[in-house]
């Protein structure tokens, strides 16, 4: 672990960086680093208060507070441990995010946080390949595991593609399962990338600004044109892409 001035609870009080948030980034920082691999027992919480110059309170909190976003396990006898990730997200398959929560074991909610009819803006015209007036569903919600953040979805529905997508109501129900169900498809693209957590996928996904999220971008089509694109927006330490692959030629 980086070594940290000798400082106190009090002194550390009028900085503007506490001393919570500077552990918090570092024990962060050594688990997303790989410095802290999965299943690696990581300082018990008297030699962190000793070595931070601070009560162990402060060090239990910062704990607490990585453990319940998931990144470690806490055992009473043997200690706290990185926790392995255990979603797996399928890089080249369609798939139900409330079905890849259940296959971890968690139990999944859905919250609805926003939902408007607009006409393209023109960036967003060779995406879809559509004209300036055409009409578009634009919906952002949060999908959860055991109550913490697991995806922020922002998606774009082309309603000339799928007209009746103006009457559903998606307040208890994501879009995607929706469109798995109703709509048949038959192309789809990913990309997957690596992006540094924005103020709003920041807030949203409860992570700091600038953690590693893993985002895959989807657009999918079918005979009347794009249906729709979807930003999937991951906390990146809490997931990896699986896919197999079988020989070709």
């Amino acid at each position: 672990m980086k070594s940290a001035p000798k400082t106190t609870d009090s002194e550390d009080k009028g900085e503007p960086r506490s001393l919570h948030l500077r552990i918090l980034e570092e024990v962060q920082d050594n688990i997303v680093s790989g410095r802290w691999p999965p299943g690696f027992r990581i300082p018990f919480e008297t030699e962190m208060a000793r070595e931070y110059g601070c009560s162990r309170m402060t060090v239990n909190k910062v704990l607490t507070q990585l453990t319940q976003s998931g990144l470690l396990v806490r055992n009473r006898k043997s200690g706290t441990f990185v926790k392995a990730p255990q979603s797996l997200s399928a890089a080249l398959q369609i798939t139900n995010i409330r079905t890849e929560v259940e296959q971890t074991g968690k139990t999944y909610s859905y919250e609805l946080l926003g939902d408007r009819i607009r006409v393209l803006e023109p960036e967003e015209q060779v995406l879809f390949g559509l004209q300036n007036l055409a009409q578009v569903r634009e919906i952002t919600c949060l999908h959860s595991a055991n109550g913490t953040p697991f995806c922020l979805e922002k998606r774009i529905i082309n309603m000339a593609a799928v007209p009746e997508i103006q009457q559903v109501d998606f307040s208890k129900d994501a879009p995607g399962n929706w469109l798995l169900k109703k709509v048949p498809w038959n192309s789809a693209e990913h990309q997957i990338m690596a992006v540094s957590a924005s103020p709003e996928v920041a807030k949203a996904l409860q992570i700091t600004k600038g953690d590693a999220c893993l985002v895959v971008e989807r657009t999918t089509q079918n005979d009347k044109g794009y249906v729709t694109w979807a930003k999937l927006s991951y906390p990146g330490v809490q997931h990896r892409m699986f896919a197999s692959f079988t020989p070709t030629g």
